[in-house]
């Protein structure tokens, strides 16, 4: 059992929170981190979280939205980026709200993933490496690049903006005059030049670099986290 308040690991490139009362996600979770090379902080609740957090940076968190007492895992994202910047990744779980709008309302409010428990062990590790290549925090572990549009080619960017304007794959071939396949291809140049690896995610890169007007925000993630599914 992972008990409250336990660190793991003994690497000193950063550490990864995790906030889950459940024994097995818990464990699940640490032990991805510390495959990473990451020391972990693993508690059960948000209480737990804050009255042993000291001031230094986290490189990651992973938070139950569902969490025993006073605070929601969704207090605890808004919290955190209080104190350390929007741009920490903070990856929500869930048992219980795991509906389409459930993980568009954790995207909306600056998750940097969703993911539906039961958690599997190598998808937690492959999403996890992601959120951090993403935000530069991945100590070689990755390929990957931090989120941004700087080597996106002009094309990549035109159907960067066009997805996250919530237009389907088949829509934007139409507006560009390109084929489908073509479009597709271009999607997953973006992908992995954004570090990401779903258009969902792509949707929440485009919004932080301006690229469309929040207006159509929750339109628009709703309908790539379709795509993705």
């Amino acid at each position: 059992m992972i008990r409250a308040g336990e660190f793991w690991g003994m690497a000193d490139c950063g550490t990864i929170l995790v906030v889950d009362h459940d024994d097995a996600a818990r464990l699940s979770a640490v032990s991805v981190a510390v495959r990473l090379g990451y020391e972990v902080r693993a508690v059960e609740n948000a209480e737990l979280l804050f009255e042993r957090l000291d001031g230094e940076r986290p490189a990651l968190a992973i938070v139950e939205v569902e969490l025993p007492g006073a605070m929601s895992g969704f207090e605890v994202l808004h919290e955190l980026h209080q104190r350390f910047g929007v741009d920490l990744p903070v990856i929500l779980v869930s048992a219980e709200r795991t509906a389409a709008l459930d993980r568009t309302a954790g995207l909306m409010i600056g998750a940097d993933d969703y993911l539906v428990k039961p958690l599997d062990t190598g998808e937690l590790l492959a999403r996890v490496r992601r959120s951090l290549q993403r935000s530069g925090s991945s100590n070689g572990h990755g390929n990957g690049t931090p989120g941004d549009a700087a080597n996106l080619s002009p094309r990549e960017r035109e159907i960067l903006s066009l997805l996250a304007r919530g237009k389907t794959q088949r829509q934007i071939a139409a507006a560009l005059v390109i084929s489908p396949k073509t479009v597709a291809t271009h999607i997953q140049h973006l992908l992995s030049k954004l570090g990401v690896h779903s258009r969902a995610q792509a949707v929440g890169v485009a919004y932080r670099l301006g690229l469309v007007e929040p207006d159509v925000k929750a339109h628009a993630i709703e309908l790539a986290l379709r795509a993705d599914d």
